[in-house]
């Protein structure tokens, strides 16, 4: 079995995971899953004057999966609602240093996540 090649940023993250954990009273929740992976994510988001005031993340999965929702609340933590549904896989890749290829949907799962989490809050607040 070959050993995959991670960057400084993506061992930092998944070693010191930021924003971790959830919120109680949380305006939205996002939750996906791979199963081909069994990669699973759960993104809960605060907001406040159309933006993401706070971002918690619960996820079970590899190294990649871990970093990249971490990296991913990083990105989206302040940001109006807008901005953060354009956060894209590339973006959470690049700000990590780079992911191998066949962990690229890791970070697609993160930003499907967020994207749940704006919906579910739009959702209720029609």
């Amino acid at each position: 079995m070959q050993m995959t090649e991670y960057s400084k940023k993506v061992m930092d993250h998944f070693k010191n995971p930021r924003n971790v954990g959830e919120i109680k009273d949380a305006d939205g929740v996002g939750e996906v899953g791979n199963p081909v992976c069994g990669d699973l994510m759960k993104i809960s988001i605060k907001v406040k004057d159309n933006k993401i005031k706070d971002i918690k993340f619960k996820t079970f999965g590899c190294v990649s999966a871990i970093a990249t929702t971490s990296m991913l609340t990083e990105l989206a933590k302040g940001k109006t609602l807008k901005e953060a549904e354009k956060i894209t896989r590339n973006d959470v890749a690049e700000a990590l240093g780079g992911l191998p290829s066949v962990k690229m949907h890791c970070s697609n799962l993160a930003a499907d996540a967020l994207k749940a989490a704006i919906k579910d809050y739009k959702d209720k607040n029609k």
